[in-house]
């Protein structure tokens, strides 16, 4: 399985990386990746699947947070993980925190801030 990540240097330009399964057949950096890009995604966006991702600009504009998106795109992503927690950091804009436990025990956190 094979899935692309967006990073982005310190001048700010993005780079591509491809994330696959690793040598022992595990997927969960694909699904993590994934997970990440999801969240970073306007609804509708996906050519893929039109029910990913977050109204976010409609929620900076009515200073709402996505919170109802974001637990359906954890109830979407939680079958790929042993335990994955998605919740709202207490911060003006809109930044969660994904604590996911993989299948082999590794425990992974990170701050996603979801673009306006």
């Amino acid at each position: 399985m094979r899935t692309y990540g967006r990073t982005y240097d310190l001048l700010g330009n993005p780079t591509w990386v491809t994330v696959e399964t690793d040598d022992n057949g595990f997927d969960d950096m694909v699904w993590i990746t994934t997970l990440i890009q999801t969240l970073k995604l306007n609804l509708g966006e996906s050519p893929f699947f039109a029910n990913y991702g977050i109204p976010a600009h409609s929620s900076v504009m009515t200073q709402i947070f996505p919170d109802y998106y974001i637990v359906y795109t954890q109830q979407q992503y939680a079958r790929y993980f042993a335990n994955l927690i998605v919740a709202r950091l207490d911060d003006p804009k809109p930044l969660y925190q994904v604590n996911v436990v993989t299948h082999q025990g590794v425990v992974l956190n990170a701050s996603v801030p979801i673009p306006g």
